[in-house]
């Protein structure tokens, strides 16, 4: 096999190479999800009744139902006192609105051994609604294109607008003026943004992710977005909200470590000299379709619409409510015993961001608040008036949400249109089920499991054949599944795909180890991840993983976390498949199937501060089928033995890859929809290299919102200083994800310096135009590369791993590729992400070539690419092992 990915790099979301391989290996056809009717299939004479159309005056029968959840709520409070059977709440087809959310407690628990039952009519057909339609939209005069419409009555601010249920974009731009850093704020370069209707309502973002060619990185950690608005504009000085500011630009750091935080966690400051990646939430940025705003002064929304929408046919709706369902008992009076079935969760908010809190981002969606949150929050013990315990942050809350709740079943349910975390199994919670549903077109984290706060850990939570996939969608530094401090928790047979960063986050509080302290003691052990089906994930911002873990998981290997069985290939970002980051401690991470991966498929190694003796923190890598080839070792605690290299999926064992993702029963969850057909979200963070004294090298994060239907292709759009388009170039989907870059050529080097857009197309048509890049002029001053250092062979029977560091880039010797030589006479072309982002970083690359002869010597040779052309070669010798 070529040292290419050897595996197919494509995967559309709803065909999965592995799940078509399970097909093919006649495990079973997709079958249904069971119905809730299966499970519950006599009616009690008990059960209440309610429809949009039914009246909170009826007596909540099947033939007078009651309109309202609460209202539904309190008869079914009362018919629970003496339960002998199962209680249905039975929520016919229709939306239900709500601004203030279902509220339940232990009073509305199941009893004498039996559930209460909020059962709706399947999927896609009750919703309950956060939502408010906004109707009577009228062109506006003098702005050609723009609508606008009376904000409904009772919308005071919202941050998500929907058409159809596909998510606007709140209008954006690139920030009009330049900027330099004060204590408060900013001095610009002109008063532009004082002009503005309502400065005020701005929003500054500080999108992270690995500098890469003339990318900027900003934020807060490669792995963060945070945001902070705009308090004043007057002249040229700029005010920005508080706490927001301070809480991301004083975060303390140790007097005796300069850079160093004492929350040991990203910088101190917001990077590249405080500046911003864009500018949101203005009247003046509204140019490009799909994008909004709300003049919270004239109670007006704008919509410049898509191509082919009419905002007076459309369904519209500004997300209003906050929160959809909270289920909170206590300590020693849970709500328990409690199911929801066949339900839509959707169109809920979450303005803490809109106001002076921001989102002063850590990681996976907790920030720093507080008016002195930078100098105390969560730093216990590391500086003086520090809060506890260490690294407790405030949380992104659930739209829907449970704390100590025990025997809450989720099944069948959508989870879509959301502001905040999809759901939330806070504090608390036990014994609980999430199963057969959706989560998708989220703002944040999709689905989040206890906490890192020192309260009651989440225990007994199974989260099994769910889909999580196009998220998150706001705060990009989000992950599907958060699971914080919890104990037996299981994560299995779920499928997370087209995910801006990480996919499935593990533990918390193992940042110490960064100054030669032990991880922080917690409560969690006996948590597995397993079976799940996990592709393109990392596609915005960096440092994260298939699988992310750090902190203590448990007291020993015995109870200590276990990653097993998964699946997991096509990450973007610069990462591992499976990240065992600071202070990861007791974990087994065993047969799973990982590949196309920059940097590593399981990593890192991390010293024990437990005690002075110089080992490892102890972690079992072992029998996993991976491209990272690392040879078997005992390294003081870190264990790898019996992987496996894998030159392609045929190296896998079928049972292996057909055990992953969800189960035969459950896989018509791939095929639920939560919105109309529409163009792709716009591709971010696009950055040139030059290519020659007519031409440029292209990079982009693609588009992982694919507006319901698979990526076709991209185009560049080279753009002189006036605006006009000098150039363009087409790419499909596939070629980009395979090659990681577009070439634009005949561009003259006097009509710059060029700045570059890109669009995306679905079968729907094409996205709006991403942000711009930095400016740049191509330059023929292109130079060779440097030979790749430390170059390695790790051999199997018939394949090796190619392991290499990337050359330092002198002047524009950027790497756009490699060339493998091998000594049987063929010659492998090297591309991909990783092949851009591994060199400014530093990190390693590796490849695999198989279809090699046991027992054999090969001479293999590893030169860089640049725009001038090939490099010099290092040349390695090695053998593959006798066949076994």
């Amino acid at each position: 096999m070529p040292a290419s990915r050897s595996a197919p790099r494509t995967a559309p979301r709803r065909a999965a190479p592995i799940l078509a391989l399970a097909a093919a290996l006649a495990l079973g056809g997709p079958g249904l999800v069971p119905s809730a009717t299966a499970r519950s299939p006599h009616a009690s004479s008990a059960d209440v009744y309610v429809s949009p159309t039914g009246s909170d005056s009826a007596d909540g029968t099947a033939q007078h139902p009651v309109r309202s959840l609460p209202r539904a709520r309190d008869l079914a409070r009362g018919r629970a006192a003496h339960q002998t059977a199962d209680l249905t709440v039975h929520l016919a087809a229709g939306t239900y609105r709500t601004d203030k959310p279902l509220e339940l407690d232990a009073r509305d628990s199941g009893r004498n051994g039996h559930r209460i039952i909020w059962q709706g009519a399947g999927a896609g057909a009750t919703v309950i609604s956060g939502g408010r339609k906004v109707e009577g939209w009228q062109p506006v005069s003098g702005r050609p294109g723009l609508w606008s419409a009376p904000a409904p009555q009772g919308l005071t601010d919202t941050r998500q607008l929907y058409v159809d249920g596909v998510r606007g974009q709140r209008a954006r731009g690139e920030v009009p003026v330049g900027l330099t850093v004060t204590s408060t704020g900013y001095t610009a370069t002109s008063d532009a943004i004082a002009h503005w209707r309502h400065p005020s309502d701005a929003e500054f973002v500080y999108t992270s992710g690995e500098a890469l060619w003339n990318v900027e990185r900003n934020g807060l950690g490669q792995w963060t977005e945070p945001r902070c608005k705009i308090a004043s504009a007057e002249g040229t000085a700029i005010a920005m909200a508080q706490p927001c500011w301070d809480n991301s630009n004083k975060r303390v750091e140790f007097p005796d470590r300069p850079g160093r935080t004492v929350s040991m966690v990203g910088p101190g400051k917001l990077t590249n000299n405080g500046q911003a990646s864009y500018v949101e939430n203005a009247y003046e940025l509204l140019d490009q379709p799909g994008e909004w705003y709300l003049d919270r002064t004239e109670h007006t929304v704008y919509y410049l619409p898509r191509q082919g929408e009419d905002p007076r046919s459309a369904d519209i709706e500004a997300a209003s409510a906050e929160k959809l369902l909270d289920g909170h008992g206590t300590a020693k009076a849970p709500l328990h015993d409690v199911a929801f079935q066949g339900l839509d969760f959707s169109y809920a908010t979450w303005l803490t961001p809109s106001g002076p809190e921001g989102f002063s981002e850590i990681q996976a969606g907790y920030t720093i608040t507080g008016a002195k949150g930078w100098a105390t929050q969560g730093l216990c013990g590391f500086t003086p008036g520090g809060t506890c315990p260490f690294a407790s942050w405030t949380k992104m809350p659930g739209n829907v949400s449970f704390t100590y709740a025990s025997g809450i079943d989720i099944s069948d349910s959508t989870f879509a249109h959301l502001g905040a975390a999809g759901l939330e199994l806070g504090a608390g919670t036990s014994n609980s089920t999430v199963k057969a549903s959706v989560f998708t077109d989220i703002s944040g984290n999709g689905l989040e499991i206890g906490g890192v706060d020192g309260k009651e850990p989440a225990s007994g939570v199974e989260v099994t054949d769910n889909h999580l996939y196009a998220l998150p969608r706001e705060f990009h530094g989000g992950v599907g599944i958060l699971n914080g401090y919890t104990q037996h928790n299981t994560i299995a047979h779920n499928q997370l795909d087209h995910l801006g960063y990480s996919a499935i986050s593990m533990g918390w509080g193992g940042w110490p180890d960064k100054i030669g302290s032990p991880a922080t003691p917690n409560p969690s052990h006996d948590n597995a991840v397993r079976d799940n089906l996990v592709f393109d994930y990392m596609q915005l911002l960096d440092d994260g993983g298939g699988v992310y873990t750090q902190g203590l998981t448990g007291t020993s290997m015995a109870d200590g976390e276990k990653v097993t069985g998964n699946v997991i290939h096509d990450q973007w970002g610069l990462g591992k498949s499976v990240y065992t980051d600071n202070g990861c401690t007791y974990e087994t991470v065993e047969s799973n199937v990982l590949y196309g991966a920059a940097y590593a498929n399981v990593a890192s190694r991390h010293t024990d501060y437990r005690d002075r003796l110089g080992n490892n923190d102890p972690t079992l890598v072992k029998g996993n089928w991976w491209e990272e080839g690392t040879a078997d070792a005992n390294s003081k605690g870190l264990v790898t033995t019996g992987n496996h290299i894998m030159a392609g999926l045929a190296d896998v064992p079928p049972d292996v890859l057909a055990g992953a993702g969800i189960e035969p029963a459950y896989r018509s969850v791939l095929d639920r929809t939560t919105q109309a057909v529409s163009v792709p979200e716009a591709p971010a963070r696009v950055g040139t290299s030059t290519a020659g004294a007519d031409a440029l090298y292209v990079t982009f994060n693609p588009a992982y919102a694919d507006g319901g239907s698979p990526l076709t292709g991209y185009t560049v759009h080279a753009l002189r200083p006036d605006g006009t388009e000098a150039a363009r170039a087409d790419i499909t989907a596939a070629g980009f994800k395979r090659q990681a870059y577009v070439r634009v050529g005949q561009l003259a080097a006097s009509e710059g310096p060029f700045r570059v857009t890109v669009t995306a197309r679905n079968a729907r048509g094409e996205s709006a135009a991403s942000l711009a890049s930095a400016p740049l002029v191509p330059t023929a001053a292109v130079v060779l590369p440097g030979a790749p250092t430390g170059v390695k062979v790790r051999a199997a029977a018939r394949a090796v791993t190619l392991a290499w560091t990337p050359p330092a880039a002198p002047g524009d010797a950027r790497v756009i590729g490699y060339r493998v030589t091998v000594s049987d006479g063929r010659v492998v072309e090297v591309s991909g992400r990783d092949a851009l982002v591994t060199q400014p970083s530093g990190k390693g690359m590796f490849r695999v070539v198989g279809g090699l002869a046991p027992g054999t010597a090969y001479t293999l040779a590893v030169a860089a690419v640049t725009a001038a052309g090939v490099g010099p070669a290092v040349t390695v010798r090695g053998a593959t092992s006798a066949a076994g």
